[in-house]
């Protein structure tokens, strides 16, 4: 482990974004497992809500994939493993009201809550499996692009 993830680890601990990650993969009945980086790898998260196929909560990383297969992807894992980081450098918990913010600014300029947001843009919105969505909702002029 690089001292950068170590110095990612440790904060996301004190932030209690970590803790919070165990806590869910705990009470979701998630199968953990140590994950490359200072990561945690949560398998067969059974809960409807988030309806991503992965999320993070500090260095935890659920995965609705069962073990085995949950953390395979390479691409999706380093997407995780930035907003890993973006926990990190938002002091933990509020990273919660900051993504909101930046998803609803992203549903008003795109119609979907992934194309504007900072936070997906900056981890890969292709890795994450989402599509960037360029054009402003109704109400805007038919199909302007909108460049960030």
């Amino acid at each position: 482990m690089t001292p950068a993830q170590r110095l990612r680890q440790i904060a996301n601990v004190i932030n209690l974004s970590t803790p919070l990650g165990l806590a869910v993969a705990v009470a979701s009945r998630s199968i953990r497992s140590q994950g490359p980086r200072g990561l945690v790898i949560a398998a067969g998260y059974p809960w409807k809500l988030p309806h991503a196929g992965a999320f993070t909560l500090g260095n935890v990383i659920l995965f609705r994939a069962p073990q085995g297969m949950a953390g395979s992807d390479a691409t999706l894992l380093g997407h995780e493993e930035r907003h890993s980081t973006q926990y990190a450098y938002c002091l933990g918990l509020p990273f919660f009201a900051v993504y909101g913010i930046a998803a609803g600014w992203s549903l008003l300029r795109s119609g979907d809550p992934a194309s504007r947001n900072f936070f997906e843009r900056q981890a890969g919105l292709v890795a994450g499996g989402y599509v960037d969505n360029h054009k402003r909702r109704q109400g805007g002029p038919a199909d302007q692009r909108i460049e960030a």
